[in-house]
């Protein structure tokens, strides 16, 4: 029993390192792409518009949302305290550090990611890739590089976004719906919201779109013939950005804590 057990734990990490090791590859091979090979910009540009403008209003409405109700439930257990002007400092950090990244790149996993996921696999399914091939046309340079290049741009913009609707919607509830002072709200939420804190997102922000356009796309390449293998890929695609974002998220927070500590202005 125990070495069937073994046996079964033992092929799981096995199967894991293989694939993680096929996404380093493909991230490699697409960033060597990206410096070393013409650029298509106008797959670029398509790009920038279905991942960053199309993904606007999910981000709008979870980052709205994520502000007010923060912000609701920290006055809740704050007041009981006294400390009723600290919300404004608590919602405007939390957001910035670590609401806003990880909730926005969980929704672009789930919007963006599947979408890449479904529609390179079905490109596969269907041969579309081997015909790249076939004119010449690497698939990575056609297909991975205009997407990742877009992501890193507007990945970082949608979490800025987010962030900033996030905190009005934030100071919304707290002064206007909970009451609290609008000047001690506003001076707090400046005197503890430091640099440190906008270059944390941004770089967390930068760091999840990579994560889910390479895994998105590495299950669209490697997706099985037919249907079911598309809808199998897309599903894995989302599930496995969206636990890279999470499990990712520990390993950034304490890097840039260490990298910008508590003294960095």
């Amino acid at each position: 029993m125990f070495a069937r057990l073994f046996t079964a734990l033992g092929g799981k990490v096995i199967s894991f390192f293989i694939y993680a090791g096929e996404v380093v590859l493909l991230a490699t091979e697409t960033l060597t792409s990206a410096f070393t090979h013409k650029i298509r910009w106008r797959l670029f540009q398509y790009q920038i518009v279905d991942i960053g403008l199309r993904s606007q209003l999910v981000v709008m409405i979870t980052g709205a949302f994520t502000g007010a109700v923060f912000a609701a439930q920290t006055y809740f257990q704050f007041n009981k305290l006294g400390m009723g002007s600290a919300v404004g400092s608590v919602v405007s950090v939390s957001i910035c550090r670590e609401l806003g990244p990880v909730l926005t790149g969980l929704m672009i996993a789930g919007r963006v990611g599947a979408s890449m996921s479904a529609e390179i696999g079905t490109m596969k399914v269907t041969e579309q890739i081997d015909a790249l091939r076939a004119l010449a046309v690497h698939p990575i340079d056609y297909l991975v590089v205009p997407r990742t290049l877009a992501m890193m741009v507007s990945m970082p913009l949608l979490v800025a976004e987010s962030i900033g609707i996030g905190i009005v919607a934030g100071y919304f509830v707290g002064v206007h719906l909970l009451e609290l002072n609008g000047t001690y709200y506003v001076a707090n939420m400046v005197r503890w919201t430091l640099l440190r804190d906008l270059i944390m997102a941004l770089t967390k922000a930068l760091c999840f779109g990579l994560l889910i356009v390479f895994i998105s796309c590495h299950k669209g390449l490697t997706s099985r013939e037919g249907a079911v293998g598309v809808g199998r890929a897309t599903t894995e695609a989302v599930v496995n950005a969206s636990l890279a974002v999470l499990i990712f998220n520990f390993f950034l927070t304490m890097a840039l804590n260490i990298v910008f500590p508590a003294g960095f202005q």
